[in-house]
């Protein structure tokens, strides 16, 4: 099975410790999928469900907007939530997606993930630690033997998490037991039109470069650690490290770190989350 390729993960992305959390005075329980955590929303995430087009224009922003219906209950999460995705064309080389979630009837923790795995020079060229990027991040939130954050914020500065200025991937990997896979805390980005820059990936044999902005508090730098020998297109196999995500969003186990920024969304709220991807190349 692919490791959740282009997917949008959900209810909740990334870990939630236990696959527990209390939230009104009630305790829920959700599926464990990640050894003692529940991961990318349980067993059957928004990746593993079939959406619904709701919308589809043509013209100069072209675009297409997807809608499910998350039920009460559903991988033991709370309340009805009606979820939308749009994605856009703005530019010829731009990319825009659009994420926003209603709940209906009872408060419910929300943060979705847009999943792709980027690799510049190909789909079937490789690793990517030749890539460079730099990311608009000064700290992390470092996490236990279980990748949960320990709730600290951790100054990158001196370690090998330090990407505030262009680094080669595979510079300092062997620094990080298993690999990158870790909440960057966004906070020292320029901003446009209400989003704040979050990373640049360059890959220096093609030249390409992706500029990534986002209005999310956070963004997991993952480099595809567990991805072994998983069949791609065209007979393709893609080993460790061939693609490397920049997944933006809440931070990890937030709805039981009460000093993160929260990710609970109540009835009459609207949860909402854009991510930009602008493309260049020589």
């Amino acid at each position: 099975m692919s490791p959740y390729f282009g997917c949008i993960v959900g209810r909740v992305a990334n870990r939630i410790k236990d696959g527990k959390f209390t939230l009104n005075g009630l305790e829920y329980s959700l599926p464990v999928n990640n050894g003692p955590n529940s991961l990318h929303g349980g067993l059957k995430g928004f990746d593993k469900v079939v959406w619904d087009v709701v919308e589809h224009k043509d013209g100069e922003c072209p675009s297409i907007t997807f809608q499910y219906h998350s039920k009460d209950g559903e991988e033991g999460y709370p309340g009805d939530v009606t979820i939308r995705a749009t994605y856009s064309l703005p530019e010829a080389t731009t990319l825009r997606l659009d994420m926003e979630a209603t709940p209906e009837n009872k408060a419910t923790p929300i943060s979705l993930a847009q999943h792709t795995y980027w690799n510049l020079a190909g789909h079937a060229c490789g690793d990517i630690l030749n890539h460079s990027l730099q990311i608009w991040g000064k700290h992390i939130t470092p996490v236990d033997e279980n990748t949960i954050p320990t709730g600290e914020i951790m100054p990158v500065d001196g370690t090998p998490f330090d990407f505030t200025t262009e680094r080669r991937i595979g510079e300092r990997i062997d620094g990080v037991p298993g690999g990158y896979d870790h909440n960057y805390v966004l906070d020292c980005g320029d901003e446009k039109d209400g989003l704040k820059r979050a990373a640049r990936l360059k890959d220096p044999s093609s030249l390409r470069t992706l500029d990534l902005w986002t209005d999310a508090p956070g963004m997991q730098l993952y480099t595809a650690n567990y991805v072994d020998g998983i069949g791609g297109k065209a007979g393709a196999v893609y080993a460790k490290h061939a693609g490397v995500c920049l997944e933006t969003q809440g931070f990890p186990n937030a709805i039981n770190q009460p000093e993160f920024p929260s990710v609970v969304v109540r009835p009459g709220e609207k949860y909402k989350h854009t991510m930009l991807f602008e493309f260049s190349g020589c």
